[in-house]
């Protein structure tokens, strides 16, 4: 059986989001690593930067970096069509904006759970936090403005890409500010949270309690 590291409400949400829909059991191993030294000792042997998501193979192998996660298993299970395949003309604009959320949107939040990591002194880190949320809403729109989708981002079918933003774009700055900026992608996130195949799984993992969206 796989295992995953992961934590509700957190990036490895997509990737259990992406083992729902193909319907492939998993041990979850929770880490809220963000919170809790014990976690990211926990975390720390299958990926050094104590980081989820982590994905262990019932071989053993393990594999770290939640965009990597997601595109490695939809090409594992392509009958799922989870994912543009390698002769599709949308394979390379889905690696693209998989990669863009990776390193442009989902790396910041490194920064933004302790801004002391960059900040000056301790008056600094609301202004910090400021700036990142400004960065990302700016990531985001540039990315909608660029984007023709369909029913979903790549067009009428869903893939992990969708999964990606849907769960990414329930971080700061927030939802609200998301629907504003990126507004074809608003309606694109909303169809995903509101799909019936994740309702029970969006309950357990990343609840849609009262004011989420902010």
């Amino acid at each position: 059986m796989l295992k995953v590291f992961g934590a509700v409400g957190s990036g490895s949400n997509a990737v259990e989001a992406a083992l729902t829909l193909l319907g492939i059991p998993y041990e979850l191993v929770e880490a809220v690593t963000w919170m809790d030294e014990a976690a990211r000792k926990r975390v720390e042997g299958v990926n050094p930067m104590r980081q989820v998501p982590a994905l262990v193979f019932p071989s053993g192998e393990i594999m770290t970096e939640s965009a990597a996660i997601l595109i490695h298993l939809a090409d594992l299970h392509p009958q799922a069509r989870l994912a543009p395949a390698l002769d599709d003309p949308r394979r390379a604009q889905y690696l693209r904006w998989m990669a863009y959320v990776s390193s442009s949107i989902y790396s910041l939040f490194w920064i933004k759970g302790d801004p002391m990591r960059i900040a000056a002194g301790k008056d600094d880190a609301p202004r910090v936090i400021d700036r990142v949320h400004d960065r990302i809403a700016d990531c985001w729109r540039k990315m909608d403005e660029q984007i023709l989708p369909g029913r979903y981002i790549l067009g009428d079918e869903l893939t992990v890409l969708d999964l990606y933003v849907t769960v990414i774009s329930r971080f700061g700055p927030w939802r609200t500010r998301f629907y504003r900026t990126a507004p074809k992608m608003a309606e694109i996130v909303r169809r995903v949270d509101a799909d019936p195949r994740l309702q029970d799984f969006w309950a357990r993992r990343f609840p849609f309690t009262e004011g989420w969206e902010r």
